[in-house]
């Protein structure tokens, strides 16, 4: 079976996580034996016609992007009609503002990188940098990715300045979004959403950590839940 994904992001060949990204897809395509085409799609370039022709959506790392109401739109679309959907880094933050305004009701939920002035900053900036460092998470019981990594612990890179803002934890675990990841002092790493083939945020970037020998579990099980849709 042929697919395509569409990785929606301002492409950079010399950014690691890009690269990694364009790896980590061809490392868990050739695990599963299939043929899965990744698109590099910038945000500016995101229209109607996007789910026509990719059967799901990987939020790449890299923000700000140059438009955040047309990755918004694609993030809510894959929401609403259970397209699986994956979001690392900067991908992870705009599924949390996606949510934080389409379903709590926060119109004007905003980051921190965008608008540091605005009301509601549902991502802020971390109090350390995360870029380059590797730390420890723990999953919740039951999760979908603690089953997709068949273990409630983890070590993962990340490549972020900026994250959820603590003051709206409770906020977003008010409704159906669940925090299923966490680092060791208990900040918000992961979330996911039950009742959907594949919705998925993580702060962290998995692809860093891909290798042909050993391909990326979050990203074969990203693939696998593409490979079960329509294109």
């Amino acid at each position: 079976m042929k697919c395509s994904i569409a990785i929606l992001g301002e492409y950079t060949p010399t950014f690691k996580p890009h690269i990694s990204t364009n790896s980590a897809i061809t490392h868990s395509r050739l695990q599963l034996e299939a043929e899965v085409e990744g698109n590099w799609i910038s945000t500016e370039d995101i229209n109607e016609s996007l789910f026509e022709t990719h059967a799901g959506i990987w939020v790449a790392p890299g923000s700000p992007y140059k438009n955040m109401d047309k990755l918004l739109w694609a993030i809510r679309h894959a929401r609403e009609n259970k397209i699986p959907c994956l979001g690392t880094c900067g991908g992870f933050q705009h599924i949390v503002l996606e949510y934080a305004r389409n379903v709590l009701g926060f119109q004007d939920a905003q980051s921190q990188e965008n608008n540091p002035y605005a009301s509601h900053l549902f991502i802020s900036q971390l109090d350390c940098s995360l870029v380059g460092r590797e730390m420890d998470l723990t999953f919740a019981k039951g999760s979908q990715i603690s089953g997709i990594y068949s273990s409630l612990k983890a070590v993962e890179r990340y490549y972020c300045n900026f994250g959820v803002n603590p003051e709206y934890v409770l906020r977003l675990k008010s409704h159906t979004l669940q925090v299923t990841g966490s680092d060791a002092e208990g900040e918000v790493r992961v979330i996911e959403l039950p009742d959907h083939p594949f919705f998925i945020g993580t702060l962290f970037v998995p692809q860093a950590r891909s290798t042909v020998e050993t391909p990326h579990p979050l990203v074969t099980a990203f693939l696998t839940a593409v490979l079960g849709q329509p294109a």
